[in-house]
């Protein structure tokens, strides 16, 4: 359904109680959805379909829905509301006969399973992809397995059981899904939300900066975001792959300073998407995490985190280097995050290890020593199949 224009549209017969609104969305995240209904003051339900059950391939749809619970229309014309109230608000409709079949097709038992374990003992984020895994093994082509499966890498990941690696397999598991079927909208928006601006059809998430501050004029305080979205998710679509010449030089390579190898510092990278055809781009998160064993920490008072990578002759950079500008805390312990784009020659073809590293400066404990650390981070890169 396109929420705003139909939720604005049939206001008068909402109001009157001729017309009941219910939404399902196809979201990973539905918090976000949450903000989004309170901002354009939208009261009625939205029901969570994050494993797109309903097996939809594209949206927005809108049904109508009598009060038998029976389809009447599918998509109706938003600019005729003289024919749906006609044709449906004011119409009534006689029951039906014999129930009818089951429209969706049946789950393979494996794959029933692995859904039951996610939507009702979710807690137990492990046992959850487990029984997906066991659903892939054993139907290893089926497209809605495959995205689910993704979607379940990617809930741990959010959540506070999150293990290396968990974003990136949401991601292969993504693209698998869309292997089987290509015409797929809502999987190919999936990779896209994270993916490069080459790739986007338009921003993602531009709208939650509006919407908070709109709501916080109103004297509301904006529904809380589980997850916030990172800068993937901002970023607006461009035409062709731009290269910022403002950004700063990497930084001169010193193999005298002494390298973190995960000891103060664990680095994930995840790469959106992992496989691309020669001359497309793709996107890089890389995140930085203190290690609250050691109770390590930022020092805020030097110099920003700085991250470089060296690509291969032809390859482009949308950023020579990234920093991370330091908060205005004197220590902090925060997940640190750079994203950047890197675009592959239209000759390249085969696996690519981009080397790259970062330099920070972290501290051990409260009063512990702060040191001036170096960490490799490869991004890998597949082009080609």
């Amino acid at each position: 359904m396109h929420v705003p224009g139909w939720h604005e549209a049939t206001k008068e017969w909402q109001d009157s109680g001729d017309l009941q609104m219910v939404g399902i969305i196809q979201e990973q995240h539905p918090d976000r959805a949450r903000l989004f209904m309170q901002w354009k003051e939208m009261g009625w339900p939205i029901l969570v379909d994050s494993l797109d059950l309903l097996e939809t391939t594209a949206v927005p749809m809108t049904l109508l829905i009598d009060e038998h619970g029976v389809i009447r229309q599918i998509q109706p014309p938003r600019d005729d509301l003289e024919a749906v109230r006609s044709g449906f608000v004011d119409a009534t409709f006689d029951a039906p006969g014999a129930a009818a079949d089951d429209a969706l097709p049946p789950m393979h038992a494996a794959a029933a399973a692995a859904v039951s374990n996610y939507l009702w003992e979710g807690d137990d984020q492990d046992a959850v992809i487990a029984a997906f895994e066991r659903a892939v093994a054993a139907d290893p082509q089926h497209g809605y397995t495959l995205f689910r499966t993704g979607v379940a890498y990617r809930a741990r990941y959010d959540s506070e059981a999150t293990r290396p690696g968990d974003f990136q397999r949401a991601v292969r598991y993504w693209e698998r899904a869309l292997s089987v079927d290509p015409n797929n909208y809502i999987w190919r928006r999936r990779i896209q939300q994270y993916g490069p601006r080459l790739e986007k059809p338009y921003s993602f998430y531009d709208w939650v900066t509006t919407a908070r501050r709109e709501l916080e004029e109103r004297g509301e305080t904006p529904a809380p975001l589980v997850v916030e979205p990172g800068g993937a998710e901002f970023a607006q679509p461009r035409d062709s792959f731009a290269v910022d010449a403002a950004s700063p030089e990497a930084p001169a390579l010193d193999d005298r300073i002494y390298r973190d190898s995960g000891e103060y510092v664990h680095v994930e990278s995840t790469v959106v998407p992992g496989s691309i055809e020669p001359g497309a781009s793709t996107r890089a998160h890389v995140s930085f995490v203190p290690n609250e064993a050691i109770k390590a920490h930022w020092n805020n008072e030097v110099d920003d985190l700085i991250f470089w990578v060296a690509v291969p002759p032809g390859w482009q950079l949308e950023h020579r280097a990234v920093t991370v500008p330091n908060p205005p805390e004197t220590v902090s312990n925060e997940t640190r995050t750079v994203e950047l784009e890197i675009k592959a020659p239209d000759s390249a073809s085969g696996r690519y290890e981009l080397p790259g590293y970062a330099l920070y400066y972290v501290c051990e404990d409260v009063n512990g020593i702060c040191l001036y650390r170096r960490q490799d981070v490869a991004l890998v890169v597949q082009v080609g199949r």
